[in-house]
């Protein structure tokens, strides 16, 4: 299935003004779906019998920078019984002015109601870039130990000089 039939499936079953936006101009086009559509619009793309994406191949979080001011979740989706994939993208603020923050973090709800897989990748972007899993039933840091501040990947992350009076830089 090619990425427009793709775009107009999801399209018809959720409406026009489900938010959807195609971004074809890439060698690899993708969706952007809104932060709170993303479950939903992954449960269909993995239940729909024409579509069937039964495996998340990965998930990256980007900060995009202060300057830019959104942080970017990717997802990487296979049918592997049909041989199509998609990405999907969704763009939030990196510094929520609103009710959708969660200590300050952006949220994005989880999907791991959808692929088990989404467990480890997003404990990985929540521990390195600082995206909050709304829903997620154990996210907590995956690759720095629990006591650690920040998050590493993020474009502002400033080293620490120490950490437990052991030298870091």
């Amino acid at each position: 299935m090619t990425f427009a039939e793709l775009t107009n499936v999801l399209t018809a079953h959720f409406g026009a003004d489900a938010g959807l936006e195609a971004n074809t101009q890439n060698p690899q086009p993708y969706l952007i779906v809104p932060a709170k559509r993303i479950t939903d619009i992954c449960r269909f793309l993995r239940n729909d019998e024409r579509l069937f994406f039964d495996f998340l191949a990965c998930m990256t979080g980007i900060d995009n920078g202060p300057q830019a001011g959104t942080m970017e979740v990717v997802y990487h989706l296979t049918s592997i019984p049909y041989e199509h994939d998609l990405t999907l993208k969704v763009i939030i603020p990196r510094t929520p002015a609103d009710e959708s923050t969660h200590e300050g973090l952006p949220v994005v709800p989880s999907v791991t109601a959808v692929w088990r897989t989404a467990d480890w990748h997003e404990r990985e972007i929540y521990d390195l870039v600082g995206i909050y899993f709304e829903g997620h039933h154990d996210l907590r840091r995956i690759l720095l130990p629990t006591d650690w501040v920040g998050h590493p990947l993020r474009k502002d992350y400033k080293d620490l000089d120490t950490y437990h009076g052991i030298k870091v830089n």
